[in-house]
């Protein structure tokens, strides 16, 4: 069965520091020093499990007054294109109504553009290289519960 859940345990953070390093740091060669960041301490972190094997990740974190800001959404290479990212992504944004947030903005890499257009978010910049990977500013307004 998949679960997505907040990560509330040190087991379950570490579960999904464990996903974010397979997919961005071995596959896409991100350094660790900039994938595990400052913000990860104040950011409440998702975790994916199919069964108890983590196999999906991400977190939101407040940037200012209304404003959530997605990171880190990943899914394990054997099992993108099941709809794993819309489940993260939709538990993200409930969160993120749950706590009176009016918008969501997230940087995604340039080829996950249409991914997160889907969604509902459009772009609100030019390409820009983060870690070496091309990205689009994004933003999406939410309406709280």
């Amino acid at each position: 069965m998949i679960e997505v859940k907040i990560a509330r345990s040190e087991r379950e953070r570490a579960d999904a520091y464990d996903v974010r390093k397979k997919v961005f740091v071995d596959e896409q060669g991100v350094p660790i020093s900039l994938e595990i960041d400052e913000f990860d301490k104040s950011a409440t972190h998702f975790i994916v499990y199919d069964e108890q094997r983590p196999i999906g990740a991400g977190r939101i974190r407040e940037i200012e007054s209304g404003i959530a800001k997605v990171e880190r959404v990943c899914v394990v290479k054997e099992l993108r294109g099941k709809h794993l990212g819309n489940l993260i992504m939709h538990e993200l944004e409930r969160h993120a109504k749950s706590v009176g947030m009016t918008k969501i903005v997230l940087n995604a890499q340039s080829y996950a553009v249409p991914f997160y257009e889907k969604l509902g978010y459009t772009v609100t910049s030019p390409e820009f290289m983060d870690a070496d990977i091309p990205h689009r500013a994004m933003e999406k307004e939410i309406v709280s519960n």
